[in-house]
């Protein structure tokens, strides 16, 4: 295979860019375990006072991810995010207002490989999001999983995220006044199996949950679709009924993470490697969705609005394809 690397005269901006979305990356896919050995390290060197307070510390601070977290602004408005967003780059389109006074779930689609497009847009404020919004905060949810990590769940909490749980979610959707935006991947580490180019797939036909939570705490309900999000990584096929998927399902059903077999450029050179390609992400965030109140509701009831949540998203993919270049023929395939 011909290796094709980069030039040696590329842009200094261009080089930070790309050392932004390394550390993402990395902070994405090994952060989390390096944090757990550097702990267990920690406990068998001199400095193991380190690890024993920061344990005593974490049992007392144990909830906070459940409660609306520990946002640190200053972070989440650093220039690092700013190159991230160039580098592909990726813009939020605002296409309604929505009312500081009330309380929001968000469902992004589609979920893609590493929630890039979630991510820079909710977690950060390279992207405008609280010049769009004005009056609300937004919490990406991410897999509990990642907040039993030592070290790492603060890092994560400083952007935003929070388990993704019903109690977590349930807590900011109580608050009175408003001002609060809950983002649910709603297709989640499954969908990231289907996250290849051109695909289309979203895993919504049964996901009910949201809808639930939403209707139990009269939350208004935002359709939000991510164009490009499944171009900027290929991924080995792995179509349903496969070894491969049947592999990849059975260890997501016992680990609770998915495992795609992802790959794109490098750092260096643009032949391989798991850094995603620079392709646009353009995150359209639709009309909200009114929501009564209805803290047992009827199946019926439940039925209903989820089917107008996939029509909502529907028009909203079919009003904006075309801008993004998506063929007129392709439409969502709802799994």
């Amino acid at each position: 295979m011909k290796i094709d690397f980069a030039p040696r005269d590329v842009p200094l901006n261009r080089r930070l860019q790309t050392a932004a979305v390394l550390q993402w990356v990395y902070s994405f896919l090994g952060l989390a375990p390096t944090c757990i050995f550097l702990f267990a390290y920690i406990l068998f060197t001199r400095f193991w006072l380190i690890s024993v307070v920061y344990a005593v510390w974490w049992f007392f601070d144990y909830d906070t991810p459940s409660r609306g977290g520990r946002r640190v602004p200053y972070l989440c408005g650093l220039k690092v995010w700013d190159y991230m967003r160039d580098y592909f780059p990726i813009k939020l389109i605002k296409t309604a207002d929505l009312d500081p006074r009330n309380n929001y779930v968000l469902g992004f689609h589609p979920h893609g490989v590493l929630v890039a497009g979630a991510f820079n847009n909710f977690c950060t404020y390279a992207t405008g999001f609280r010049q769009h919004f004005p009056g609300l905060d937004s919490y990406l949810l991410m897999l509990p999983l990642w907040f039993r990590a030592p070290f790492f769940r603060d890092y994560i909490m400083f952007a935003g995220l929070i388990p993704s749980d019903k109690e977590s979610a349930s807590y900011l959707l109580r608050r009175k006044g408003g001002g609060n935006a809950v983002v649910i991947a709603v297709g989640g580490a499954p969908e990231a199996l289907d996250a290849h180019p051109g695909s289309y797939n979203v895993l919504l036909a049964k996901k009910k949950g949201f809808i639930k939570l939403a209707m139990e705490h009269g939350a208004n309900l935002v359709p939000v679709f991510s164009f490009g999000e499944n171009e900027v990584f290929d991924q080995v096929e792995n179509q349903r009924g496969t070894w491969l998927r049947w592999l990849q399902e059975r260890l997501q059903s016992i680990m609770g993470i998915s495992l795609p077999l992802f790959h794109a450029r490098g750092v260096f050179q643009y032949s391989f490697g798991l850094m995603p390609y620079r392709k646009p992400i353009n995150t359209v965030v639709g009309r909200p969705i009114r929501v009564e109140k209805i803290e047992k509701p009827t199946v019926e009831e439940l039925d209903a609005l989820h089917q107008l949540y996939m029509d909502e998203l529907s028009n909203l993919f079919e009003e904006h394809k075309g801008n993004y270049g998506v063929d007129k023929d392709t439409h969502l395939n709802f799994v």
